[in-house]
């Protein structure tokens, strides 16, 4: 039986109350972040600003960064990241304290594209762990339909000893941040908010719309918040592949893709998309959550399957036609000097999480080819430490064969033809100057006017 003082969520006459939020907007009660990644910190973050907000993470390293004010993410800023009251801490113990714990870890693939729920889970029996009664749970870590309520919250009572819809409640709200965009940022995008009942929905709705000034949607279930974030991310990985498939027949028809999709995009309807390397922790993971679950229940896909596919054949693809430009150009591919310009996943984002652009890497290395690799933001510690690789400077660059540009950081935009005829080596005799542009930094016409060997998807 509940004791008085946690009757959080029933008032005397048994109708629903917002005591949770109440108790969080006041300062009575800490509001909890678990996982300080590219999604846990901006929240976290934000929240703090408004109310008492403790950041968690089992990460020691990342987090004695925070506390000296370093973002290694590049996503808050180490000047409002220093001006911040969050309080991070290793000890998990600090979550005893809050009233909301939002987990924020992220959700991989194993090595066979099969779901890897153990950030998850590991969280759950964290949080579990020192689950305050009256508290809500909160996850806005990637998943298929069905996780939060059937895997999650029977971890949170094993752990806690207590009742889920008794003495604590759940909710879902899909993480929608979009890591190095400027534009499109926590507090503009509209949240998504789901609980076990109407009431953990309004008190989770009041809660967020402390930080997003975009709106609240209130889903229907959780189920359907869970399902809602992995279809807008297969969606754009379905229409990428599209255009990946574009770009393969085009190049047989040596027809540039860009210069078709400008065309096509003269028309009001078209959607914009373009053809590209697709990695990183949502559109190159996400599908694979939805395919997984789908063939439980006895579904093969077959267009989110297809689509995840052509996408995964891209690096390959692209590493071949790095080879083949080069002989066409008369190169001598294994003596060649040959840059890698990028190996994040996107551009102006020190993610290295799935990066295809590494893959493309070791595409060229399985043919004894040796690379050097140039990347503005990664952390060059961190990219030493996963692939025994240096990351060269772009002043650096010298005396290049073929300069191989993956991703299309700031900095590689602003290079001018001049930048780039400093890099090459002194042309000779039946020998060109090679230069792949996966993004189209370039305009093609004017590059192959001072006789390089262009190529783009």
């Amino acid at each position: 039986m509940l004791e008085s003082t946690d009757l959080l969520f029933l008032n005397e006459s048994g109708d629903m109350k917002m005591e949770v939020f109440d108790r969080i907007r006041t300062g009575k009660d800490y509001l909890a972040v678990v996982g300080l990644g590219y999604v846990g910190l901006p929240i976290a973050v934000a929240f703090a600003e408004k109310v008492k907000t403790v950041g968690f993470d089992v990460n020691h390293d990342k987090v004695d960064l925070y506390k000296q004010g370093i973002d290694p993410t590049r996503e808050i800023g180490e000047e409002r990241l220093q001006n911040s009251s969050l309080e991070f801490t290793t000890d998990p113990t600090r979550l005893i304290e809050a009233k909301v714990i939002i987990v924020a870890v992220p959700t991989p693939v194993n090595g066979d594209n099969t779901p890897n729920l153990t950030p998850v889970t590991d969280a759950s029996h964290i949080v579990g762990q020192n689950l305050s009664s009256g508290s809500i749970v909160v996850f806005e870590s990637t998943v298929y339909p069905g996780v939060t309520e059937e895997i999650c919250v029977p971890i949170l009572e094993q752990e806690s000893g207590l009742v889920c819809g008794t003495d604590f409640k759940v909710g879902y709200s899909p993480e929608r941040i979009n890591p190095a965009d400027k534009v499109h940022r926590l507090e503009n995008i509209k949240k998504i908010v789901a609980g076990m009942d109407e009431e953990t929905v309004e008190n989770l709705a009041a809660i967020y719309a402390l930080i997003i000034q975009a709106g609240i949607y209130k889903a229907p279930s959780i189920k359907v918040a869970e399902a809602a974030k992995l279809v807008e991310n297969a969606q754009r990985d379905i229409n990428i592949a599209f255009m990946n498939e574009l770009a393969i027949v085009f190049d047989r028809m040596e027809i540039n893709t860009y210069d078709v999709i400008k065309a096509m995009n003269t028309k009001w309807n078209t959607l914009r998309f373009y053809p590209g390397l697709v990695g990183g922790h949502c559109i190159g993971v996400d599908p694979y959550y939805f395919i997984y679950q789908a063939q439980r229940l006895g579904y093969h896909s077959q267009i989110i399957a297809a689509g995840r596919k052509i996408n995964d054949s891209m690096a390959c693809f692209v590493a071949e036609n790095i080879i083949k430009k080069m002989i066409q150009a008369d190169k001598n591919v294994k003596k060649s000097i040959i840059y890698i310009l990028g190996v994040t996943y996107k551009e102006d984002c020190p993610d290295l999480r799935n990066s295809k652009s590494v893959e493309v890497c070791k595409h060229l290395a399985a043919y004894g080819i040796k690379v050097r690799v140039v990347d503005p933001v990664v952390d060059k510690a961190e990219f030493n430490k996963k692939f025994g690789a240096e990351i060269v400077d772009i002043k650096d660059i010298h005396n290049a064969d073929c300069l191989v540009f993956l991703v299309a950081h700031q900095q590689f935009r602003d290079l001018q033809p001049a930048d780039l005829e400093r890099m090459f080596k002194a042309k000779k005799i039946r020998s060109k100057h090679v230069l792949i542009d996966i993004k189209s930094i370039f305009e093609q016409k004017a590059i192959e006017e001072r006789g390089y060997f262009y190529w783009s998807l």
